[in-house]
């Protein structure tokens, strides 16, 4: 059964060239590489509400191959170089209804 990981974060002020620029060239090739699909991605420009600011899903095969990567060394090291552009990052596992999901 196929899951989900549902991603959301802020871009730290005065960040979003670097920002974009890291999740294009480097962010969404490593985790397609580690096994997850990237299948959205959603950013918010106004909102009356505090809302964040990217919301991002990814698929992956089941489960356990989630948990391993999120375990795994390469996962580790591309999460704490997102760090350096976003705050406020959070996600969770899902399973997929194969619609877009919060």
């Amino acid at each position: 059964m196929n899951v989900k990981i549902l991603m959301n974060w802020d871009i730290k002020p005065n960040r979003d060239q670097e920002y974009f620029e890291f999740i294009v060239r480097e962010w969404v090739p490593s985790i397609t590489r580690l096994g997850i699909q990237p299948t959205g991605a959603w950013y918010t420009v106004y909102s009356r509400e505090p809302a964040t600011q990217i919301l991002a899903e990814c698929l992956a095969e089941d489960i356990d191959s989630i948990r391993e990567i999120l375990k795994s060394k390469e996962w580790v090291e591309l999460h704490d170089k997102l760090q350096q552009y976003v705050s406020n990052y959070h996600h969770k596992i899902v399973r997929s209804r194969g619609e877009f999901q919060i």
